[in-house]
């Protein structure tokens, strides 16, 4: 079992006093101090909605940074109260702007960055520097030190393994502080960047901070979708490790779809396919698009320059390596009670169908629920082979989440996600270029 972590008091130190603090804890000539041979972890941590809801009194201080129920749950009410559409994730843009909130006061606890979750401590960072912008014009810039070690119980003694640095203060004074952020981020260990907000905010920012050889964790469910698919595809043209919580959402559905697929007597119909139809929550297409972008990678389809919309569905084709046409619908579902994760899939349907006339078609139904299956069987597939799946949803903690990639990425780009990305884009692109989004 790993160790699991505890925090020590923080301390606040002057910004410009903060290194050589480091220097100091970090001592050769301190032989019981060896710090972790690991990472870096550099956090944009804004919890904007939170901070809005613990100063309105709707949810009780202090500001953590994580999506914890209480939060969402209020969130889901303000979607309510202001007549939101109900399809309105609890975390969207729509519903910040919504909440009428006082600012918070200086007896409001902020504790983001000063706890570590178990998932991501138990692979003990070497560092974890975190940037809590405040909703408070004229903070100036506050930074705290802590460091933090495993607890005796599980053989840590008095060796720290790590530490925590905290800058909090409005969006230009953590900007005045970017310099000796960089200054702290040690040259000799991988440095990640997870950027936990939306991919709409602050694009200079984001540039100052995802430097080329930085690892970068980003969701591409969160912000306008051509800003989200445009920041995805400029980072991994450049060559930047480029890890999206959004496509690592996909993984049971692709994991499902390939299992579907897998036994001899089905692989053959994947050269067979007329239909694609995919469902999502809401109007957010980035996930739906990179699903269908990583099918058409995969069987070697190529997309038609052509589109057409149906109320709520998005219609295109792809060209098949024979030169036959699949349809592609990706339909767009005002659901209520949304996940907190805008445009998730909720049903795909596959059907195939063979040249010869004797052979029996096939329809494959992966679906969320069961009721999402019943949806999708409408539409003539009795003469067909029906292979139904229902996919598990995945609730994990976003923290559970980045500390998978965390542990998982190379230091590169998953090449499904590279060669998916680029038909996504095409196919946003197409979706635009008619007005139609």
């Amino acid at each position: 079992m790993s160790p699991q972590l505890t925090l020590q008091t923080p301390l606040q130190i002057p910004p410009e006093e903060i290194p050589s603090y480091l220097k100091k804890l970090w001592s050769q000539d301190q032989s019981d101090n060896k710090g972790a041979n690991t990472f870096c972890l550099l956090v944009w941590q804004p919890a904007w909605i939170e901070q809005k809801l613990v100063g309105a009194g709707r949810i009780n201080g202090p500001v953590l940074g994580n999506q914890r129920s209480e939060l969402i749950e209020e969130a889901r009410k303000i979607v309510l109260e202001t007549n939101l559409p109900h399809s309105t994730p609890p975390l969207a843009k729509e519903v910040f702007t919504s909440i009428q909130s006082k600012l918070l006061s200086d007896q409001e606890e902020d504790l983001r960055g000063q706890h570590i979750d178990s998932a991501i401590s138990q692979l003990q960072p070497r560092r974890l520097i975190t940037l809590a912008p405040s909703l408070n014009q004229g903070h100036d810039l506050e930074t705290l030190v802590a460091a933090y070690c495993p607890l005796p119980e599980e053989g840590g003694g008095n060796s720290a393994c790590g530490d925590v640095i905290v800058l909090k203060g409005d969006i230009d004074a953590l900007k005045d502080g970017l310099p000796i952020v960089e200054e702290l981020i040690p040259n000799d260990l991988p440095s990640w960047l997870w950027w936990n907000g939306s991919l709409d905010e602050d694009p200079s920012l984001l540039n100052q901070l995802a430097l080329p050889a930085r690892r970068i964790i980003i969701d591409s469910a969160i912000g306008e979708p051509t800003r989200c698919l445009d920041v995805l595809q400029q980072r991994i043209k450049s060559g930047q490790a480029v890890n999206d919580l959004n496509w690592l959402r996909l993984r049971t559905w692709r994991e499902t779809l390939a299992m579907v697929f897998d036994p001899p007597t089905q692989r053959s119909s994947l050269a067979n396919i007329i239909n694609l139809d995919i469902d999502i929550e809401g109007e957010h297409v980035i996930q739906g698009l990179l699903l269908a972008s990583w099918i058409a990678d995969r069987l070697g389809w190529k997309l038609k320059k052509n589109f057409s919309r149906e109320g709520n569905s998005l219609n295109t084709q792809f060209q098949r390596p024979d030169n036959e046409i699949v349809n592609f619908r990706l339909m767009q579902l005002p659901v209520g009670n949304p996940s907190i994760h805008p445009g998730q899939i909720i049903g795909l349907r596959l059907i195939c169908k063979p040249e010869e006339a004797h052979k029996t078609g096939l329809c494959v139904i992966l679906a969320s629920e069961s009721g999402e299956c019943m949806r999708l069987e409408a539409g003539g597939m009795a003469s067909m082979e029906l292979l139904e799946e229902v996919v598990p949803t995945q609730n994990n903690q976003v923290e559970t989440d980045v500390a998978l990639l965390l542990e998982s990425s190379r230091g590169s780009t998953s090449p499904l996600l590279s060669n998916a990305a680029p038909i996504a884009g095409e196919l946003l692109s197409l979706i635009e270029s008619k007005n139609n989004f």
